[in-house]
């Protein structure tokens, strides 16, 4: 009952959130099927809630005008939801929603009775959520700063960007969206200069200027969809590599679901992933040593025999200097 209690109050804030709403993204919203949405309905009506339905296909649920629920007191969890969702605001955006995290806590502490803060804070000691950031984005807190503020007035923006290869180009950027992913930033666009979406990662924006232009984000355009269909790579190459038995504890530690692992009787361990190019494999398999050595495919044992060659004469190099020196 109580999980029926906790979705009737998230409809009646879905209703009041916008004049009309469909069955079918209700129930996308609350996770239900469109018959329990209207069972629902029915539930809200018995106790008093002013529901007001249209038929057909451009009718809808809606509350009735100026319906507004009482101010909401919080259980436990939801007061620690709160919190932690708004430390976890600060940990992923930093700066940029820093004075929003600083006076909602505020506001939460303000309006919690002593027991429940109390409650609420010994939640908080126990589930502690760090360390989510792979790269400190405090130098680039201003240009996401101004992304933002531009995704959300619809304004242009005109980029100096430096890609992988070092390359700097300015191009013109309607910005529909930031995205954090695998601890980087990316703001996600229409690129005037490649005609054509483009990801940008944050950190490779040297410079960030707003536009007069205005632009209008299609109406079936999903940010999610877009990162994860851009970032979704064709695997070519399949890797094995063999590692010696004093490594395998720490690649058993290391793997993640990337990757499978073959257990030998004598402690050793192989490893098979799937890769669509060859530089990020070639130095991940170097990075071990000779504890590692590539089975397959023939390419990267090639590429690793090269770079061991090309590494053992750079140091013999490096001590004949010394010798002479």
């Amino acid at each position: 009952m109580t999980n029926v209690a906790t979705r009737l109050l998230s409809l009646i804030l879905l209703l009041q959130s916008k004049p009309l709403w469909k069955a079918g993204a209700l129930a996308e919203e609350l996770n239900v099927s469109e018959r329990t949405v209207h069972r629902y309905m029915e539930m809200l009506e018995e106790m008093g809630i002013p529901i007001y339905t249209e038929r057909g296909p451009y009718g809808g649920f809606a509350l009735l005008r100026g319906y507004k629920l009482p101010p909401l007191v919080f259980t436990a969890e939801e007061a620690t939801v709160l919190y932690m969702g708004a430390n976890l605001m600060e940990e992923v955006w930093g700066q940029v929603y820093k004075d929003a995290v600083t006076s909602v806590t505020a506001k939460l502490d303000n309006v919690l009775p002593d027991d429940l803060r109390q409650e609420v804070s010994l939640a908080q000691q126990s589930l502690v959520v760090s360390g989510l950031l792979a790269k400190d984005y405090r130098p680039w807190a201003p240009v996401m700063h101004t992304l933002r503020e531009c995704i959300a007035s619809r304004r242009a923006v005109r980029l100096t960007y430096r890609s992988f290869s070092l390359e700097e180009t300015c191009r013109d950027v309607d910005p529909y969206a930031l995205t954090f992913r695998g601890g980087l930033w990316y703001a996600v666009g229409y690129c005037h200069l490649r005609h054509d979406m483009r990801t940008f990662r944050i950190d490779r924006i040297q410079d960030v200027v707003p536009l007069h232009a205005r632009f209008t984000i299609p109406s079936n355009f999903s940010a999610r969809e877009y990162i994860q269909s851009a970032m979704r790579f064709e695997d070519k190459y399949t890797i094995a590599v063999h590692m010696k038995a004093n490594i395998a504890p720490i690649i058993r530690e290391h793997i993640g679901h990337w990757a499978n692992l073959t257990e030998h009787d004598d402690g050793s361990v192989t490893v098979r992933f799937g890769v669509s190019g060859l530089d990020w494999a070639t130095g991940w398999v170097l990075s071990y040593g000779r504890a590692a050595k590539v089975l397959e495919p023939p390419e990267l044992v090639e590429r690793v025999k090269t770079e061991s060659e090309a590494i053992a004469a750079r140091y013999k190099e490096l001590t004949t200097d010394i010798e002479n020196t």
